[in-house]
């Protein structure tokens, strides 16, 4: 029967867009099933290029696609969790795991679709109150949607043979690789995917649409369009964020380039491969795209600390999460010595203090000049408090599983309760930054009284924290007992505040979009003055007098 132009379209957009839904009804009812662990796999799997290589194919495997494995390890590296170099493994497993998906198309099991889709469909709607089924029959619906789509695109193919203008084309890619490249790189990123791109390969090359001379450098052109996403997933993240991306760009670049070079050979060898294996058409395409990912990592994977170079003076700029990575938590320290290993701890504790320190520097700026960028820079310093406190609770806790003495349970304690509190104040700091980022987007003006009332209050709670953090490690009862008296003055200065603001408002002197904006400023302010207090009042612990029953206490 022949088809119309307009049903060769629909076939072929159809298939592909029940190909995209089957894929990811898989992956996500495999990433169900296997529990949501994925980002503690890729961050504790990375002690090694060799293990993050493994953490990328086995997270690429359960969520099917490469590009959001990409995405979570940029993720992970924007805040803190993994470094650059590790990153770099992780990618190089994604590149891997994506493979699986061309290989499972070569399978051919097509004809056994629509009966796995029904099962799938079955298990969905008639077992969904037992989550391990429901995840299966998710797993099943979308293996069987994936080669149903595959069959109509295939069927929706067929008749571009015909035309001669198609055949051109073809010819053409086959006689320029430069031409099926950019057409590889071109389709992928349109469609977002290149398992799905991959997918349209295995179908034009199956149903001799185009020879290998065509078909491999579409597929290398293929791997370099999947990178875009990555990309543009970076642009808004951290410098650390967009040097991962950059990486999995130059990866894919390098793969590429060796391979277009020694095109001739790798076609001559995966015909080699193709007869003396009797590989079908669609596991053929698989195969070339195995051995290039797995080529490619072989050959680059003892350049790893070449690459980390070349990226950092591509993407220039300070990464946050490397100049206040933790190094003094040494978890074998842990196990020999637990009072010591808390020693090292307080350290850290103290440069979680001084980067929240500059976290309130870095507001009071933008406060002042409404730079984009210092407001993108607290947003990354936020981040690595997140993963620095997370390091740092995990490690304090760890020591209570040795002997310790009684002080250093009490140590521990205190450990714990300020990197608490400077997590608790990273957050206010940041309330306070989202606040002015308001004022400057809407406009929102404050009066001369209001401005310097908050100046004097902002001065006044960052001398108060400042001191808190200084007299961490000093135990000076007279300091820390001078913050607690400078967090009292904070709260008298800022309740002076609202009443002055109340008179402002009766004589008209302040708007009402700038009046309430000011009362969650000064409010913000003394939360981070009270908060510098309980930091002295837990190192003070018991050596502390009680304050006035009339000091209000809220957080």
């Amino acid at each position: 029967m022949e088809l119309s132009p307009m049903e060769v379209i629909f076939l072929f957009l159809g298939g592909l867009g029940i190909f995209l839904y089957g894929l990811k009804q898989m992956g996500d009812g495999l990433q169900a099933a296997a529990g949501d662990r994925l980002r503690e796999v890729l961050n504790r799997m990375t002690s090694n290029p060799i293990k993050g290589i493994l953490a990328g194919i086995i997270v690429t495997v359960l969520i099917q696609s490469s590009t959001g494995t990409t995405v979570i390890t940029i993720g992970l590296v924007s805040a803190g969790f993994m470094t650059l170099r590790q990153s770099i493994g992780v990618i190089m497993g994604a590149n891997i795991g994506t493979t699986v998906t061309a290989f499972i198309i070569g399978l051919k099991i097509g004809d056994y679709a629509l009966p796995i889709l029904a099962l799938g469909a079955f298990m969905i709607f008639f077992m969904n109150k037992n989550p391990k089924f429901n995840n299966i029959g998710r797993v099943l619906f979308g293996f069987g949607a994936l080669f149903y789509g595959l069959d109509l695109m295939g069927q929706g193919v067929k008749p571009l043979a015909d035309l001669p203008s198609f055949g051109e084309l073809m010819l053409n890619m086959s006689n320029n690789s430069f031409l099926g490249l950019a057409v590889g790189t071109l389709l992928t990123v349109i469609v977002q995917s290149s398992s799905a791109t991959i997918a349209i390969l295995q179908g034009f090359y199956s149903n001799d649409l185009l020879d290998l001379n065509a078909a491999l450098p579409i597929l290398l052109g293929d791997n370099l369009g999947t990178t875009i996403t990555a990309v543009l997933a970076a642009l808004v993240g951290s410098i650390a964020a967009k040097r991962a991306a950059a990486v999995h760009v130059i990866f894919n670049v390098i793969g590429a380039i060796i391979f277009m070079i020694i095109m001739p050979f790798f076609v001559q060898l995966m015909t080699y491969l193709r007869e003396l294996l009797e590989l079908n058409p669609e596991m053929t395409i698989a195969f070339a795209h195995g051995f290039f990912n797995v080529s490619n990592t072989l050959i680059q994977l003892p350049f790893i600390a070449i690459l980390a170079w070349i990226v950092t003076r591509i993407v220039p700029g300070k990464d946050f999460s490397e100049d206040y990575k933790p190094n003094h938590l040494d978890p074998l320290l842990l196990r020999q010595s637990p009072g010591l290993a808390l020693q090292g701890a307080q350290k850290e504790v103290k440069n979680l203090g001084n980067l929240t320190l500059s976290i309130l520097d870095d507001t009071k700026a933008f406060s002042e000049t409404n730079n984009p960028k210092l407001y993108k820079q607290i947003k990354e310093k936020i981040n690595v408090v997140d993963t620095l406190q997370d390091s740092l609770r995990s490690y304090i806790i760890d020591a209570s599983k040795s002997d310790i003495s009684p002080e250093d349970a009490e140590r521990q304690s205190t450990l714990l309760e300020v990197t608490r509190i400077f997590y608790k104040v990273s957050g206010q700091i940041d309330e306070f930054a989202d606040l002015y980022n308001r004022k400057h987007r809407e406009n929102i003006d404050l009066s001369e009284p209001a401005q310097e009332g908050l100046k004097d209050l902002f001065d006044h709670v960052y001398k108060s924290f400042k001191k808190s953090i200084d007299s961490l490690d000093i135990y000076s009862p007279q300091d820390l007992e001078e913050v607690i008296r400078l967090s009292q003055k904070s709260y008298k200065i800022e309740n002076k505040l609202r009443k002055q603001h109340v008179k402002r408002l009766n004589k008209g002197i302040c708007s009402t979009d700038g009046g309430l904006l000011y009362v969650d400023l000064i409010s913000t302010l003394e939360r981070i003055g009270y908060n510098a207090r309980n930091i002295s009042e837990t190192n003070l612990s018991d050596e502390v007098e009680d304050l006035a029953e009339d000091f209000t206490i809220y957080e």
